[in-house]
C-alpha cells in the first residue's frame, strides 16, 4: 500500500529511490471519483518505472479548474483511495492549479499524462527532460470519466 506524503517527505523518498537506482514515474490529476479508467491509467503509468508518484489537486484547485460543484470527494479521501491501489507508491496533494512546483521538487524520471495532452503541452516537460528524463502519454479507457459518472447520477435524479 502506498503512502500519502507531504511535498518535503516526497523529496526525501525521491532521494532514497535515486540512491537505490529506482526509476520514478509521476502523474497527476484531480481523481475526483476514482473509476476503472483511472485505475487502468495508473497501472499503465506504473509499468514505466519502479515507483509511481501521484500528484493530486487540492480541493481548492479542483474547484478552480472544474467549477464550484467540484470536487465531489474531498482531497484527503481522494489521496487515501489512490494510495490504497497496489500500483501507487506515493500520493502528494498540491495546492497549485498545475503540478509544476511539485515536479520541480520531485524531478521524476518519467512524467506521464493522458493522451488527450500533446507532449509539448505537458506541464513540467522542460524540467524532466533537462534532467535526462522522458515524457510519455497514455491512452484513456474510452467512455470512462468522473464527469460522465456525475452526469449519469444527475440524469437518474440523484443530484
Amino acid at each position: 500500500m502506498g503512502q500519502v506524503v507531504t511535498r518535503q517527505q516526497l523529496v526525501e523518498h525521491r532521494k532514497a529511490l535515486k540512491r537505490q537506482g529506482k526509476k520514478v514515474v509521476f502523474t497527476n490529476g484531480c481523481f475526483d471519483i476514482v473509476h476503472r479508467g483511472h485505475v487502468e491509467y495508473l497501472a499503465k503509468a506504473r509499468e514505466l518505472g519502479d515507483a509511481l508518484v501521484v500528484g493530486v489537486n487540492s480541493d481548492d484547485s479542483v474547484s478552480r479548474l472544474k467549477g464550484p460543484a467540484r470536487p465531489v470527494v474531498e482531497e484527503q479521501d481522494r489521496a487515501h483511495v489512490l494510495a490504497a491501489l497496489a500500483v501507487v507508491d506515493f500520493v502528494c496533494i498540491f495546492p497549485e492549479d498545475t503540478p509544476l512546483e511539485l515536479i520541480r521538487a520531485l524531478v521524476p524520471d518519467v512524467l506521464v499524462k493522458g493522451a488527450d495532452w500533446s507532449i509539448d503541452a505537458v506541464v513540467g516537460k522542460d524540467v524532466v527532460e533537462a534532467a535526462g528524463g522522458s515524457v510519455r502519454t497514455i491512452e484513456f479507457l474510452p467512455n470512462r470519466s468522473t464527469s460522465r459518472i456525475i452526469e449519469k447520477i444527475a440524469r437518474a435524479g440523484g443530484v
